[in-house]
Order: structure tokens, then sequence, then C-alpha cells
């Protein structure tokens, strides 16, 4: 076996979406990137922890704690938390202290653990208590809107929300979606048409930088475990 994950999206405009995570007989894991922070509850030996992600800018190897459970929150792009800037969590994370099984802390408040049905009513919670902040201008801009401010002011506060250029979060999520596409038979021709990559050598390169795959390790699901929810094979 290894990573068995379930994910499924969200009818909040606050989170993306909500996985589930299983580790058996794994102690390392590709990562891939990702343009999204989240927070992460996992179990292992009877012990609880909880953390917050950054996003990723490239693929590497993690390790993965054997045994472990593991319930996460994706929030959607634009959103930060108040007290910890988003570019600080680029490639990066941080380990939340005084995690029992029940409750964690965060931003200096006690809060219940959530499982996967309760992630939203999580995030409400905290977007109330004005924990969790969003910069509508972002969610303008992934939708092609064009503000009425210059590109430059445009630029910083996109990277101020989310810790990336535009061009980056572009490039990674064509990548994932590509990931997805390949592992559920997609021929790479018709990849490389339908997200407009150049040719078949920029959608690998563009693999082996944000996804750590081939096109061939996507279409058979090999290469070892995944961070990334692909067909059932993959992990």
């Amino acid at each position: 076996m290894g990573l068995l994950f379930e994910t499924r999206g969200s009818d909040s405009p606050w989170v993306d979406t909500v996985w589930t995570c299983a580790s058996e007989r794994v102690t390392a894991m590709t990562s891939v990137a990702g343009v999204r922070w989240g927070l992460v509850f996992w179990e292992q030996a009877g012990r609880a922890y909880a953390g917050i992600t950054g996003p990723e800018t490239r693929t590497g190897t993690a390790p993965v704690p054997a045994g472990a459970t593991f319930t996460g929150i994706e929030f959607a792009v634009g959103t930060s938390l108040r007290t910890v800037p988003t570019p600080a969590l680029v490639d990066g994370g941080i380990e939340l202290p005084d995690t029992t099984r029940r409750t964690f802390r965060l931003d200096g408040t006690r809060w219940e653990t959530p499982g996967p049905d309760d992630a939203e009513a999580l995030v409400e919670r905290l977007v109330r208590a004005g924990i969790v902040v969003r910069d509508p201008l972002v969610a303008d801009v992934l939708r092609g809107h064009r503000p009425n401010i210059s590109g430059r002011t445009v630029e910083r506060r996109f990277r101020a929300a989310t810790g990336l250029t535009r061009g980056a979060v572009r490039q990674i999520e064509r990548a994932r979606t590509a990931a997805e596409l390949l592992a559920v038979g997609e021929p790479a021709a018709d990849v490389v048409a339908k997200l407009d990559y150049f040719d078949e050598p920029h959608l690998a390169r563009a693999l082996r930088s944000y996804v750590g795959r081939t096109v061939g390790q996507l279409r058979t699901g090999t290469g070892g475990a995944i961070a990334l929810a692909l067909d059932p094979v993959s992990a």
C-alpha cells in the first residue's frame, strides 16, 4: 500500500478542498508544488499533531509518519492568516504547539480539532474571529477581471496574499491539472493542446519541476507515494 488519499471540494468560498489520508508502510513521498496554504491535523501512535502548511513552488521528497492518519483543509487562493503572512509559509510550514486529540491552539485561542465533515464549520468560526482573512482582489484577478489599479499594485497585493506571482500560480495549477489528466489516460498530445503547452518536452519539464513524475509514471501509477490525489493506483 502507500498513501490512501480522499479529497472533496467545498461550497465555502474560503475553502478549496478537504482531504484525508492514511499512510501504510510508507516513510517518504513525492511532494507536489501547490498554490494554497492549509491546516493539517494528524495522529500517530496515539499522539495528535497540528500544523500550518504553505504553498510549495517545486517538487521534492518529504518524510511521512508511518501509520499516521491525516485530515487537511486547503484554503482558497487569496485567503491568509491574520498573524502569519502567506509569503512566510512558502516552501515551509509551522507545527502548532500544545495540540491534543480534541483541540489545537491557533492565534492564541484553543479550537476544537475538526474531522473531515467539520472543516467548514471550523473555518467559519476562524473567519468570524478575524483569524482567517482574504483580499478579494485576488479572486477577481483569478476570474479574469482587470481591476482599475496599476499592474504593479495588482502584483504586489497578489504576492502579499498568496506568496506567489500570478505566473507561478498559473504554471503550478496547469502542471497539477496535466498530471490529473494523464493519470486518467489522456494522451500527452491532447494534454499539450488542452492546456496550451508549447509541445510535449515543455509538458515533461513542467511535470518534472512541479509534480516529480514523468508522463509514463503518471499513466502507469508508478514512482512511489505522491502527495496528490490522482488515480487510486498512483498512491
